[in-house]
């Protein structure tokens, strides 16, 4: 479904290349300044590098930012814009490269992500007034409102860099459910993150990346060994158990 062939910034990402199939959920880890957020920043097709990001075949260089905008939703790093809008007119805007589309179907989207994300009494306050955690949540409903399966039949992938950044255990929690829903529906979820116990539950696939280099591709349990995080991230690593579930320790 979708191809990442070579691309390659300068110092900051060396060639790296992966696939993504339909409804995959992919986490890019690695340590700060690996190259991740520049990854999902060339695959989102917002700037351009050496190399390729093939989609069903065609290069994501070839689409315009109308097509683009309905095949993929982006949500960069935390970031707020100036002016002050209420959080409903903010989602609202999701939804502008879609053309007509129900209102019926559009208050049902938003109602299912915002209950999902625990933001359904926020919609009326101005996103000014957010706090971090709240406009994180706000801003992770938006971009899956822009690839959500019943107002975007044409969606295939949704890009998110460190989403759960501000988020408590509990709202992190719902956030990885809302990706896992959508996933199934068959939009495949590409996203950098930091909670590797997260990925070796979570991810379908891993991209581990240091220092601009692709360390390894695949299933987690593969590429996450002790040996190769421990050198990564230059610290001591074991993994033990519970009920069957794998969790990484970290001990220095």
């Amino acid at each position: 479904m979708l191809n990442v062939k070579n691309i390659t910034v300068d110092a900051r990402l060396q060639p790296l290349s992966f696939s993504v199939q339909k409804g995959e959920i992919v986490h890019l880890i690695g340590p700060n300044g690996s190259g991740k957020s520049t990854a999902i920043g060339l695959i989102s097709g917002l700037f351009t590098a050496v190399g390729n990001v093939i989609l069903e075949g065609v290069d994501l260089a070839d689409y315009d930012l109308a097509s683009l905008a309905r095949i993929r939703s982006y949500m960069s790093q935390q970031d707020k814009p100036n002016f002050a809008i209420p959080v409903f007119q903010y989602l609202s805007l999701a939804f502008t490269a879609l053309g007509e589309i129900s209102e019926t179907l559009k208050q049902q989207a938003i109602d299912d992500v915002c209950d999902c994300l625990a933001i359904s009494d926020k919609l009326t306050r101005s996103i000014q007034q957010l706090s971090g955690g709240e406009w994180q949540r706000v801003r992770l409903a938006s971009a899956c409102l822009q690839v959500w399966p019943s107002l975007n039949p044409d969606a295939k992938f949704l890009l998110l860099d460190e989403p759960a950044a501000s988020l408590d255990i509990g709202q992190e929690a719902a956030m990885y459910r809302l990706i896992r829903g959508i996933a199934a529906q068959g939009i495949a979820v590409i996203m950098a993150n930091h909670d590797l116990n997260r990925t070796l539950r979570e991810a379908d696939k891993v991209v581990l990346l240091d220092k601009g280099r692709c360390i390894g591709f695949g299933d987690p349990k593969t590429v996450m060994s002790i040996s190769c995080l421990e050198s990564v991230f230059a610290t001591r690593i074991i993994q033990v158990e519970h009920q069957g579930i794998p969790n990484l320790l970290f001990i220095d």
